[in-house]
């Protein structure tokens, strides 16, 4: 769905549809799993049918811009991508949402809900790819054929690869580059060390800013617009390490002029062993507090285990 809130409107939807439909379950045809799978992935279906797409600045058409353009105004009508608190995942080392985050697959389900793939076949690659569902189950869930199930999962993994989108590009939660980078990122972004900070980037980094329309691309303009948000508020800065997507994430608190430094924003980086590859940051002060930032910064930093 590309957002917590929709999620979770899916979510309550699915249980009212299997209990007004549980007298009707037939264990003999499919199991529990497979029957829940198709109630909800049809409940997704249904609510994404002529939604707007939830995308990311860069996915909009538009091309970057430089490290020295003007802020455009925030475009609050679009539904953007939103990111997901690792938090809202159980901690079980069974829980399939647990497998998926040590994977590393957790990303590919979020770059699904940019709509780079309609959503039948994004329901294809997450019951396949991502939770590992049996092709004869997703068939009957989706109420087709497996054949379909099979051409409409190449024709994703086509259109991801097209992309440059795979796992492979994001260093795994546990690996301990991963864990070395963002120690020096952080570390960099607290001193506002705008030079460390670049060094630590790929040639190509994005950083894109929702509800901002603008994006850029390249180590140079992304230094750059950092560079000119500590012009604009200060080079005294706090971070608190979280986790989104399966991915590193921190809240970034700023100097507030009365001794306490306030919640800035919400980044979430994309890591790779070539250094940070994307910076998707957020201002939404709903979606800050879904994560569980507090508004002003209590002193709990650094990197947490698995974070």
């Amino acid at each position: 769905m590309g957002s917590i809130a929709d999620a979770e409107d899916v979510l309550q939807e699915t249980w009212v549809r299997a209990w007004q439909a549980f007298d009707r379950f037939d264990e003999h045809r499919a199991s529990l799993r497979t029957w829940l799978h198709r109630i909800a992935t049809n409940a997704c279906l249904n609510a994404l049918e002529g939604r707007r797409h939830r995308p990311l600045p860069s996915g909009l058409g538009l091309p970057p811009t430089t490290g020295d353009a003007p802020l455009a105004r925030g475009v609050d009508d679009i539904p953007w991508l939103e990111p997901i608190p690792d938090a809202l995942f159980g901690t079980s080392s069974t829980d399939p949402a647990q497998a998926l985050l040590a994977r590393g697959h957790l990303r590919l389900a979020v770059v699904a809900a940019t709509q780079l793939l309609p959503p039948r076949q994004r329901a294809i690659l997450l019951l396949r790819e991502v939770l590992d569902v049996p092709a004869t189950d997703v068939a009957e869930a989706l109420e087709t054929t497996v054949a379909a199930v099979n051409s409409g999962l190449q024709r994703a993994r086509a259109q991801l690869n097209d992309a440059q989108i795979g796992p492979d590009d994001v260093l795994e939660p546990t690996a301990p580059e991963r864990r070395a980078l963002v120690e020096k990122y952080v570390a960099a972004f607290e001193r506002a060390d705008i030079a460390a900070l670049r060094e630590l980037l790929t040639e190509e980094a994005l950083l894109e800013m929702p509800p901002f329309a603008i994006w850029l691309r390249g180590r140079a303009d992304y230094a750059r617009f950092v560079e000119r948000v500590f012009e604009m508020r200060g080079h005294d800065w706090r971070v608190a390490v979280t986790a989104a997507n399966g991915q590193f994430a921190f809240a970034a608190y700023v100097a507030s002029g009365n001794g306490t430094h306030t919640l800035h924003t919400l980044q979430v980086l994309d890591v790779t062993p070539r250094g940070i590859s994307r910076n998707v940051v957020f201002q939404d002060p709903r979606l800050m507090q879904r994560f569980g930032l507090s508004p002003t910064f209590n002193g709990e930093g650094g990197l947490k285990s698995g974070g």
